[in-house]
C-alpha cells in the first residue's frame, strides 16, 4: 500500500542535511538560495523522498515578461510576487513514475500561504528554468506552461555573462487572477500585507468613465490663471487615494506622488512635455482644490453615481458620530448616511446640526435619491408618521422601521396583533 505523501517546510535543524543532500545529488550542486527563499522536503512515512528549493524570481526573463505583459516599472514593484523554483531533487532511492509531479503539485498548493506567513506577502506566479538535458515532463504533468527559451545568459554581481546553454522557461499561476494583478496599474487589495484598500482600484478606474464626465461638468471655483491640473483629475485622484486608505491631505499627496506612470496616465494626469512624464497634482494643489469645491455638491453627485453602480433593492438610513472629528464650535461631528444593503456603498450623507437630532435630516437626505420600488430601513428614531408618508407618497418606496419603547402606543398595538395577521414570510417559526 502506497504511503501518504507529505510536503512540508524544512525545520531549522534540518537545513544542513537538506543542503548536503542537494549538493551531493543535484547536477548543479548547492551553493545558496537567492533572496527570499524556502526549503521543502517531501516525506513518505517519515522518510525523505524529494527536496524542493525556492528563491527570488529572475530579475529579467523576456519570455516571462512578455507573457505577463507588465512594464519595467510594474516589474520592479511586483517581482517579489514571483517565486523561482531554484532546485528540485527526487532522491535516487525514491525515484518512480509520477512522484515528481505529485511533489510539485502538493508544494504549489501551500507555497503562497507559506510565503505570506514567512515574508508577509503572497506569491502569484511560480517560475523555473529547465536545462537542455531535461524535457520538463514533471512540470508539464503538474500544470506548468512552457513559454520559450532564455538567450543563454546568467546574471552574477549585477552583470550578465553568456554561457551558451539556453534553458526552457516554465511558469505556473498560483492564483487565477495572478497574471492580471501582476500587470495591473494599481496593486490588488489581496497583495497588501496590512490593512487592504477599501476596493480594487483597477476595477474602479475601469468603471470611472461616467464619473470623470460627471466631475468635468462640475463648476470650477479656481481662478483660471496658473491652473495646471484639471479639477476633475484632482478630484478623482483624491477619491482614489481615500478609497486606498488615505485620511489626510498629506496622505493623499503622498499617495499621488507614489503612483506609477501607467496609473497617472489612466487617471488623466498632466503630461509634462519637458520631463516627458505624467505629473500628479501636488499636496498643496490637492488641498486648495478640495477646500474650494462645494462638498455638498460633490457628495450629492458621487452618491448618485455610486447608487447607479450598486443599485440594490434596499437602502439603510443610519447615523454615526465621527471619531476624532469636531466642528468649529467644538462639538463632535455626526453624519446621517444612506447606504445600499449588502454592498455597503454610501450613496448620500448629511451633517446633523448639533442643536437638533437625526430626525430633521431624514427627508432632506433622501429627497434627491431615486427610491422608487425600494425598501428603506431605519432604526426606531425614524419611526415617524411624516417619514412613512414621505417615503410612500413622495418617493414611491416601501419602508421597514423598528418600533421600540419610544413609541409605546404603537408598540402595544403591535404586540396585540395576532401572528396569523402577518404574511407567512413575516412570521416567526
Amino acid at each position: 500500500m502506497e504511503k501518504p505523501l507529505l510536503v512540508r517546510l524544512v525545520r531549522a535543524d534540518e537545513v544542513v542535511r537538506w543542503d548536503e543532500l542537494m549538493a551531493a545529488h543535484h547536477y548543479l550542486g548547492m551553493r545558496r538560495l537567492v533572496g527570499e527563499s524556502l526549503r521543502y522536503v517531501a516525506e513518505e512515512g517519515g522518510e525523505w523522498r524529494a527536496l524542493v528549493g525556492w528563491g527570488s524570481a529572475a530579475f529579467k526573463c523576456a519570455p516571462r515578461d512578455r507573457w505577463i505583459g507588465w512594464t519595467r516599472e510594474q516589474q520592479w514593484r511586483r517581482l517579489r510576487f514571483v517565486a523561482n523554483n531554484l532546485r528540485f531533487l527526487v532522491l535516487p532511492e525514491a525515484r518512480r513514475p509520477n512522484l515528481a509531479s505529485r511533489v510539485l503539485g502538493a508544494n504549489l498548493r501551500r507555497l503562497s500561504r507559506d510565503w505570506q506567513a514567512v515574508f508577509g506577502h503572497p506569491v502569484l506566479l511560480a517560475e523555473t528554468f529547465v536545462g537542455p538535458r531535461f524535457t520538463g515532463g514533471c512540470y508539464r504533468a503538474a500544470g506548468w506552461q512552457e513559454l520559450g527559451r532564455t538567450r543563454g545568459y546568467r546574471r552574477n554581481g549585477g552583470r550578465y555573462y553568456f554561457h551558451g546553454k539556453p534553458k526552457g522557461v516554465w511558469v505556473r499561476l498560483l492564483h487565477r487572477r495572478g497574471r492580471e494583478w501582476l500587470a495591473a496599474p494599481f496593486d490588488a487589495p489581496s497583495l497588501y500585507a496590512g490593512e487592504p484598500p477599501m476596493i480594487d482600484l483597477n476595477r474602479f478606474i475601469e468603471a470611472a468613465g461616467d464619473l470623470m464626465a460627471l466631475l468635468e461638468a462640475l463648476p470650477d471655483p479656481r481662478k483660471r490663471r496658473g491652473i495646471r491640473h484639471r479639477q476633475a483629475v484632482v478630484l478623482v485622484v483624491a477619491i482614489c487615494a481615500c478609497l486606498s486608505g488615505a485620511r489626510s491631505f498629506l496622505a493623499i499627496g503622498e499617495w499621488a506622488a507614489a503612483l506609477p506612470q501607467e496609473a497617472l496616465k489612466r487617471l488623466g494626469c498632466r503630461w509634462h512635455p519637458i520631463r516627458r512624464c505624467y505629473i500628479p497634482p501636488s499636496e498643496p494643489t490637492l488641498r486648495r482644490t478640495l477646500q474650494a469645491v462645494d462638498p455638498a455638491l460633490i457628495d450629492r453627485e458621487l452618491g448618485g453615481w455610486l447608487g447607479s453602480l450598486a443599485p440594490g433593492s434596499a437602502v439603510a438610513v443610519d447615523g454615526k458620530t465621527l471619531r476624532g472629528a469636531v466642528g468649529q464650535d467644538g462639538s463632535r461631528v455626526k453624519l446621517l448616511s444612506t447606504l445600499v444593503h449588502k454592498e455597503g456603498v454610501v450613496i448620500g450623507q448629511r451633517a446633523v446640526d448639533p442643536a437638533h437630532n437625526e430626525i430633521t435630516e431624514f427627508m432632506p437626505l433622501l429627497a434627491p435619491l431615486d427610491l422608487a420600488g425600494k425598501v428603506v430601513t431605519a432604526d426606531a428614531m425614524h419611526t415617524q408618521r411624516e417619514h412613512a408618508r414621505f417615503l410612500v407618497e413622495e418617493k414611491r418606496a416601501d419602508y421597514l422601521f423598528t418600533v421600540k419603547e419610544n413609541q409605546p402606543t404603537l408598540l402595544d398595538d403591535l404586540k396585540a396583533v395576532d401572528q396569523d395577521s402577518f404574511s407567512p414570510s413575516c412570521r416567526r417559526h
